[in-house]
Parts: structure tokens; C-alpha cells; sequence
């Protein structure tokens, strides 16, 4: 990612540098401000201007607006018999033009109140890794209302442990090898997800009979043009993120687009639609019947809780459990990098208002699933706009008129394939394995169970598998070479919880 030290309006901006390397900017010397709008917003408290915190929002929103196109091709399908279709246990699925319009809903909503509530320039949207777990793991289970209506528990509880001051013992509880692995497996997860939906990979026919469960493409080869759309789009995005170019991920996914288009119009792929395997497996890159169309928010409201009854008790909870343990690792680390980046950390390390900040993050994830795209957590794409001079909620209050405005785009989403969209989900994998180099493997305490977090995941298609056996594999190792007491008893609770979640089978035939 792009980003720059900002600099005085009439100035020239200074050499671009990575996030991770921008040196944290001096406090701003206190000024009275120039008026109660002033004042609201704390821009001359914090060094900064309106030029600059619309410049900030504006940017924020092209790097991260991807979101409203990948989302609902992850959580939505646009048949129920379709190849990769999300099939929830009753054999419904989610729409995508219904998903992609309540996706800007929230994020507008949540991105607002981050901004008018907390004022913090930090952007809202539905977290990548949480869809892919309610879409790939929950959702089988359960209906998509249900599934739903577990973020919706997730949200709660994450509210009601901020308001308790308990969520921050929790995160402390889990070893930083095991947070920085769970990231790890989440990218690997997303990437294989990615490779699967553009035919990439395979499942091979004869799987059942063979050691090899699946291969590259058709028959060993890139046999199809949906998939060579895929590999083309997978390298044009790689290398606007390696230029460093913003929203180099939404402009990829926009020039595949646009690559689609043109090859279904030469070569007449048609669409899979279950017989055709050298078809666009989501998604027909046709020209759309408009362009702006009212938003279908349907969506809004579609939930209900009755996986307690579906499910039992246990997975019930385990998956709730995942959940926010999931929000509790995005969220916070990133607010804190954020933070950092902005210059709004004070001397101790703390944010301000940062109670606040993490209160309407909670509610995100309430609001995700009230709406039926997933829980809503802060995207780390806000450093762009804090790069651009963002330093107050004003930011935030730009990107969410932005995100709102998106949701009369909708027509436009159903014409990106899943193989213009699948390179974005590779990439982002890509991205989240930088976190690798924060996992000690020379220490076989941390290096398995942490190898286990991350090759679990994407190797059974569950999150909370991978999970699961981290958290197993850490207290076990610990327990048995001496080091029982350095575990957190928190650990232990959670290690538990998931033994039996791996048993739930067998106690279910125990106690019949």
C-alpha cells in the first residue's frame, strides 16, 4: 500500500514510503479552534484541515471500496444450483445485488458513526476472513438467517465486553504467535478460496480413487478463458500493488473486468451453469441493463437465532466463539496501527476516545448481521487516507457519504465474473502472510501449534478448525514440557471449549 507523510496544503507531498516504515507524526502544537464545526471535529487540535480530511476520506474510499464488489461474491451467489454457489442447509443462498447493496449500507452507516461518535478517521466495512467464515463454515450448517443471526451474537457480546473492560483481558490471553498464525491461516484460507472459485484448482473426478484430491485447472492445464482471465488479472493486480498504485486491488479487479468482458464477447464462453466446466463459474461479464438502479435492501431485518435449535448447544457457541475471536484480532490491532500511523496515540500508547471507538466496532459487527453481510470491522486501507492528511472523524464522515452513494450501483456488480474477483482474494492472502515473520519457529512450542492454526484452516475449509487446534496443540506442548503456568487460564477455558467442539459427534451418540 501507497502512502505519504502529509504535508501542508500548498506544499509539495513527500517521498511515498510503506505504512509499516512512516515515522509517527509530531502532536500538533494546541490552537483555539476557528469555530463549533471546528471544535466538533478537533482539526486545529489535531494539525489538520477540511481540504485534507476530504482528501483523506476520498482516498479511503477508492482503496477499500473494493469491498462492495468482493463481498458479495463471497457471501452471495447468483444461482442455488451454480458451481461454488453458497448454499446454506435449507439450499438457499444469499443475492448478490441484494448483498452488495446492504454491504455500502453498513459500511456507510458504521463508517459515519466511527466518525461522528469516536472521531477517528477509521473506515468501516465488512471484514475479509469473517465473510469467508460465515460463508464457508457457518452458513452449511445452518440458514443464512441463522448464520446471521450468530454475528448478530458476536456483536453483542463484543459490546458487552467492551462496556466490561473484558475484551482487552481476552486479547492478552492468546499468545502473539497464535494471533499473528490465525492471520496467516485466514490469508491462506482466502487464497485457496480464491483459486478454487476461478478454476484454478480442481477437484479432480476420480478424487475418490486417487491420492491426489485436485490438480491445475482442466486436465493439468489452464484449459478454460475464465481461468486465463483469472491468471491475467491475478498479475495485473499484483503488480499495481507492488507499484504501490491506491486502490491498486479495485482498479485490478475493474481492468479484469473489463478484460472479461471483451473475452466473453470474442470467444462466447457462456456462463458454467453445472455443464459447462470451461464457463464463468459466478458472474456473466455482459454489459449491464443500467447502470444506476434503486437498492434492493431486502436483506435488512433477515434474521433469526433459531441455530441454538438447529445446532447443538456447543457448536452453537464454539461458533460464536470464533467469531469474535476473530473481531477481537482485526479490530484491535488495527485501530492501534492506525492510531499510531495518525499520530493520535499519547505518550502511554492509548487512543482517544478510544472506549468510544471500539463500542461502535462492536455494534458493527451487530449491524453486519442485522443486514446480512457480515460483521463490519475497521479496515486497515483507512492508512491510505490518514497518509493523505486524515486525522479527525471528518474522514470518516466523507468515505460514508461515499459508501451510501454505492449502494444506487448496484447493476454494475453482476457483471464482474468470480474470475475478475478471485485474483483480489489471492492478493489479500498475499498480504496477510506478512505476519508469518512474527511467529518464532525455532521454538517447536510455538512453531507447531502455530503450523497447525494456519494449515488447518485452509486444508479442512474451516477458520474455526484451524482454530481450534492452535489453541489445542499451544496448551498441550506447554502442559507437557513445564511451562503450564506460563498459559493464561483463559487458554485453558478456550482449549477445552474446543475439545469438544472436535468431540461434538461423538458426545451427541454418547448421550442419546
Amino acid at each position: 500500500m501507497r502512502v505519504q507523510r502529509p504535508t501542508p496544503d500548498d506544499e509539495p507531498a513527500t517521498h511515498a514510503t510503506e505504512a509499516s516504515t512512516v515515522d509517527t507524526p509530531e502532536p500538533a502544537t494546541p490552537a483555539e479552534p476557528r469555530s463549533g464545526f471546528d471544535r466538533y471535529f478537533k482539526l486545529t487540535e489535531r494539525g489538520s484541515t477540511v481540504g485534507r480530511e476530504v482528501r483523506g476520506g476520498l482516498v479511503t474510499f477508492v482503496t477499500m471500496s473494493y469491498i462492495v464488489v468482493l463481498n458479495p461474491l463471497i457471501l452471495g451467489s447468483f444461482s442455488p444450483t451454480g458451481p461454488g454457489a453458497k448454499v446454506d442447509v435449507l439450499g438457499n443462498v444469499l443475492s448478490v445485488p441484494q448483498v452488495a447493496a446492504a454491504t455500502a449500507l453498513v459500511a456507510g452507516v458504521m463508517t459515519l458513526l466511527m466518525g461522528l461518535v469516536a472521531n477517528m478517521p477509521f473506515a468501516l466495512a465488512t471484514g475479509l476472513g469473517i465473510n469467508a467464515l460465515v460463508a464457508f463454515t457457518i452458513a452449511p450448517q445452518v440458514s443464512w438467517p441463522e448464520a446471521m443471526g450468530l454475528v448478530v451474537v458476536d456483536g453483542i457480546i463484543i459490546v458487552l465486553l467492551v462496556l466490561t473492560g473484558f475484551r482487552t483481558a481476552v486479547f492478552n490471553a492468546v499468545p502473539p504467535s497464535l494471533k499473528a498464525a490465525i492471520g496467516v491461516g485466514i490469508g491462506l484460507f482466502i487464497a485457496f478460496i480464491g483459486l478454487v472459485d476461478a478454476g484454478f484448482v480442481r477437484r479432480l473426478p476420480d478424487a475418490a480413487n486417487t491420492t491426489v484430491p485436485v490438480g491445475l485447472g482442466i486436465g493439468g492445464s489452464i484449459a478454460s478463458w475464465p481461468t486465463f482471465v483469472f491468471v491475467l488479472g491475478l498479475l495485473i493486480t499484483g503488480a499495481l500493488v507492488a507499484l504501490r498504485v491506491r486502490a491498486g486491488i479495485l482498479l485490478g479487479i475493474v481492468a479484469t473486468t473489463v478484460v472479461a468482458i471483451v473475452v466473453e464477447a470474442i470467444a462466447e464462453v457462456g456462463p458454467s451453469e453445472g455443464t459447462n466446466p470451461k464457463g464463468w463459474n459466478l458472474g456473466y461479464p455482459g454489459l449491464p441493463d443500467a447502470v444506476f438502479g434503486l437498492p434492493d435492501l431486502s436483506l435488512v431485518g433477515d434474521v433469526s437465532f433459531g441455530a441454538w435449535t438447529r445446532l447443538p448447544a456447543i457448536t452453537a457457541t464454539l461458533l460464536v466463539f470464533t467469531l469474535v475471536l476473530a473481531n477481537f484480532f482485526d479490530a484491535m490491532g488495527t485501530m492501534t496501527g492506525l492510531g499510531k500511523q495518525a499520530g493520535l496515540v499519547d505518550k502511554d500508547g492509548k487512543l482517544p476516545n478510544v472506549g468510544r471507538a471500539l463500542f461502535v466496532e462492536g455494534t458493527g459487527a451487530v449491524a453486519g448481521g442485522a443486514a446480512s453481510v457480515s460483521s463490519n470491522t475497521v479496515f486497515v486501507e483507512s492508512a491510505s487516507g490518514i497518509a493523505e492528511g486524515a486525522r479527525t472523524g471528518l474522514a470518516n464522515v466523507v468515505t460514508g457519504v461515499l459508501f451510501l452513494a454505492a449502494m444506487f450501483l448496484t447493476p454494475l456488480y453482476s457483471i464482474v465474473p468470480i474470475e475478475a474477483a478471485a485474483p483480489a482474494l489471492v492478493i489479500v492472502g498475499a498480504l496477510m502472510m506478512r505476519q508469518i515473520t512474527d511467529i518464532d519457529f525455532t521454538d517447536f512450542r510455538i512453531a507447531l501449534p502455530a503450523f497447525l492454526t494456519i494449515i488447518v484452516m485452509p486444508f479442512t475449509y474451516s477458520i474455526a478448525n484451524g482454530i481450534g487446534a492452535g489453541f489445542i496443540s499451544y496448551v498441550v506442548l506447554a502442559a507437557v514440557s513445564g511451562k503450564a503456568k506460563t498459559v493464561h487460564p483463559l487458554m485453558w477455558v478456550v482449549a477445552l471449549a474446543f475439545v469438544g467442539y472436535f468431540a461434538v459427534g461423538p458426545l451427541e451418540a454418547l448421550f442419546r
